[in-house]
C-alpha cells in the first residue's frame, strides 16, 4: 500500500510539475506578444497639404496599428519637415517630390535623414486646361499655340492679360519664371493654398468658361474632371522645377520632369529598431490605390480612418506584403 501511495504521489507531482511549465510557457509566450506590440512604440508619420499625402499617411497609420504602433500624425509643409526629421519631431514623409537640396543637406552632409525608396507612386507636374477648351482650341496642344491667344483667358485680376492660376504657394513651382522665359502675355495669379485653387478653376469649368492653371498627377479630382495637358518645353541638361533655387528664368524653361515619388525617414527612426520601420520600407502602391483613397477622403468626404480601412479591406494581399506575411 505505501508503495502505491508512493507511485501515485510521483504522478502527481509529475502532473503538477508539468501543469505549472504549461502555465509558465503561456506566461512566457503571452508576455514575448505583449512586448513584441510594445516594441513598435509611437510612429510619427507626416501628412502633408495635398489629398494623396493624407490617403498614404492613413492607409500606412492602419496598417501600423495592426502591428500594435501608436501612430501619430504632424502636418509640417515641405522644406520645413526635413528639419523636423533631422530634430526627431517626425519619423516619416511617405510621399517626397525629389527636393534634391535637401537631399544634399540633410542625407548626403548631415545624415539625419534617410532615403526610404518609392513609394510606386510616379508624380507630374504641368499647366493644364479643361478638355472642352482643347477640343475648342487644338493649337493649345502645345504652349506655342497659346501665343497671341492669351486674352482667352482674362480674369477680374489680370487686367487685359490673361489670367494663370497658380498653385499652392508651398509646393514645388516655376511657373512665373517659365511665363517671362516664353514670353507669353500671362499674368500670374496666386489664390492662396490648393483648397481655394481648385474652387477657382472649379467654378469656371462648371461654368465652361476658360482657365489654365497649375496642376499635377497623381491627383484624386482628375477622376471627376477631364482636363489636358498644354504640353512645354522638352527638357535639357540643368533644367530646373523649383523657383526656389533662383537664378536666370532661361534654366525654368522646360517641362516639369516625371518623378519617381520617395519616402524619406528621420535617422533615429531608421536605426531605432522599431519593426514599422521595415513595414513602411515595403510600402508601395499604385497612382490609381493612391487616387482611389484620395477621392474616398477630399471627394466623398469619408473620416480618413475609415477610408484607408475600406482600402486595405479590398487589398489585403498588398497590405500582407508590407507586413512581411
Amino acid at each position: 500500500m505505501s508503495d502505491h501511495l508512493g507511485a501515485r504521489r510521483g504522478r502527481l507531482i509529475v502532473a503538477v510539475v508539468l501543469a505549472l511549465a504549461v502555465v509558465a510557457t503561456l506566461g512566457v509566450a503571452r508576455t514575448a506578444t505583449a512586448r513584441t506590440a510594445a516594441s513598435c512604440g509611437t510612429v510619427t508619420l507626416n501628412e502633408q497639404a495635398w489629398a494623396g499625402s493624407t490617403a498614404n499617411t492613413y492607409v500606412a497609420k492602419a496598417t501600423l496599428e495592426k502591428l500594435g504602433c501608436k501612430v501619430n500624425i504632424t502636418k509640417i509643409t515641405e522644406i520645413p519637415v526635413y528639419q523636423a526629421m533631422a530634430n526627431g519631431k517626425t519619423d516619416a514623409v511617405l510621399e517626397d517630390w525629389q527636393h534634391v537640396d535637401q537631399y544634399k543637406q540633410y542625407i548626403t552632409k548631415q545624415h539625419t535623414v534617410v532615403m526610404g525608396g518609392p513609394n510606386g507612386v510616379t508624380g507630374h507636374i504641368g499647366w493644364y486646361i479643361p478638355t472642352y477648351l482643347m477640343q475648342q482650341y487644338p493649337q493649345f496642344k502645345t504652349w506655342k499655340g497659346l501665343k497671341g491667344k492669351e486674352s482667352i483667358f482674362k480674369s477680374p485680376e489680370s487686367g487685359s492679360q490673361g489670367m494663370f492660376l497658380g498653385g499652392d504657394p508651398s509646393y514645388v513651382q516655376k511657373d512665373q519664371q517659365l511665363i517671362k522665359a516664353l514670353g507669353l502675355n500671362f499674368k500670374f495669379v496666386s489664390v492662396g493654398a490648393e483648397p481655394a485653387q481648385v474652387a477657382r478653376w472649379s467654378q469656371l469649368y462648371k461654368q465652361h468658361k476658360p482657365v489654365i492653371f497649375y496642376w499635377y498627377t497623381p491627383q484624386y479630382l482628375n477622376l471627376q474632371y477631364k482636363l489636358s495637358e498644354v504640353l512645354l518645353p522638352k527638357r535639357f541638361k540643368g533644367c530646373q522645377d523649383d523657383s526656389k533655387t533662383g537664378g536666370n528664368v532661361a534654366k525654368y524653361k522646360c517641362a516639369y520632369d516625371h518623378i519617381v515619388l520617395n519616402k524619406v525617414f528621420s535617422s533615429k527612426f531608421a536605426k531605432s529598431g522599431s519593426p514599422a520601420y521595415p513595414v513602411l520600407k515595403r510600402f508601395s502602391w499604385t497612382n490609381t490605390d493612391q487616387e482611389k483613397v484620395a477621392k474616398y477622403i477630399a471627394g466623398d468626404h469619408l473620416n480618413p480612418d475609415k477610408a484607408a480601412q475600406k482600402w486595405i479591406a479590398a487589398n489585403s494581399a498588398k497590405v500582407n506584403k508590407w507586413l512581411g506575411k
